[in-house]
């Protein structure tokens, strides 16, 4: 039998924050896979965590299309996520997020990097929510 691979303590404890939170976010570990998101984020995802599971960063990126607030195309490491991900700083955009039911919305990212040590990052910590067209 199998065990499910160990967690960081850093993102355990956002995950209880996730969890505990009305304001939509999710988790990226240190691979880069979506671990988590919270009820809140389910509305304007499309689906449940329950249902998706832990997602690789490739999926993820596929199945929440993202664009720039224009509509013009957006890399995935160019969006606030990858961004904390990759360069391991904070980042804040306006995106268009494509959710799996089909729904475009214009969303507010928010997105940091979780240190344990200041040379130790466990993944990425995203937080979002809807705005209105301008």
């Amino acid at each position: 039998m199998g065990t499910a691979p160990q967690r960081a303590l850093a993102l355990i404890v956002a995950r209880e924050l996730a969890a505990n939170l009305a304001t939509p976010m999710f988790l990226i570990d240190a691979a880069g896979d979506l671990v988590f998101y919270n009820d809140a984020a389910e509305q304007i995802i499309g689906k449940s965590f329950a249902e998706l599971g832990t997602i690789s960063a490739l999926t993820w990126g596929e199945m929440l299309k993202l664009a720039k607030a224009n509509g013009d195309p957006l890399r995935r490491r160019d969006s606030p996520p990858g961004i904390a991900f990759a360069e391991r700083r904070p980042a804040h955009a306006t995106l268009q997020a494509t959710a799996l039911d089909g729904t475009v919305r214009l969303v507010e990212v928010t997105a940091y990097p979780l240190f344990a040590k200041t040379d130790e990052m466990h993944g990425v910590v995203a937080i979002f929510w809807e705005t209105e067209r301008s």
